[in-house]
């Protein structure tokens, strides 16, 4: 039986954004590469997705005082 591995259309639909907003996202290193192409099983990407930082994590402009 083969595996199955995500494409990056199919990771931004699980996520619920756009392609183009995926290219903003670090994603995990793939678990294949086949000539170009990147893949991850499913069960990476959850993973990562379940451990990556909340909205507004990172700083931001300091507030004024």
């Amino acid at each position: 039986m083969s595996e199955r591995f995500l494409s990056l259309t199919e990771i931004a639909g699980r996520l619920g954004i756009t392609t183009g907003a995926l290219a903003n996202y670090r994603l995990p290193e793939p678990d294949v590469i086949v000539g170009r192409t990147r893949g991850w099983k499913a069960e990476t990407i959850d993973e990562w997705n379940r451990n990556r930082p909340g909205r507004g994590v990172g700083g931001g402009r300091p507030r004024k005082k």
